[in-house]
């Protein structure tokens, strides 16, 4: 449910963007706006990203991308 409403949210910073993007330029409130939302839009993304991360793997892939890296791991895929 709590994705749900972060991504309701997102929308709706991204529906104010739009509409203040016409204006942005015009006064120091309408920029001043526009870069509050623009950082909200930023937070709001930010813990949906953390809602959709899984702590377990999180946790796997620390451990494992701690070993050296060697010079071939840089050509991988070359």
């Amino acid at each position: 449910m709590r994705k749900h409403q972060l991504k309701k949210q997102i929308y709706q910073k991204e529906l104010q963007i739009k509409k203040l993007h016409l204006h942005h330029s015009s006064s120091d409130i309408c920029n001043q706006l526009y870069n509050t939302l623009i950082l909200e839009k930023a937070v709001l993304k930010k813990e949906l990203e953390n809602l959709e991360k899984n702590p377990l793997l999180d946790k796997i892939k620390n451990i494992l991308s701690k070993r050296e890296k060697l010079i071939c791991d840089y050509f991988k895929g070359v």
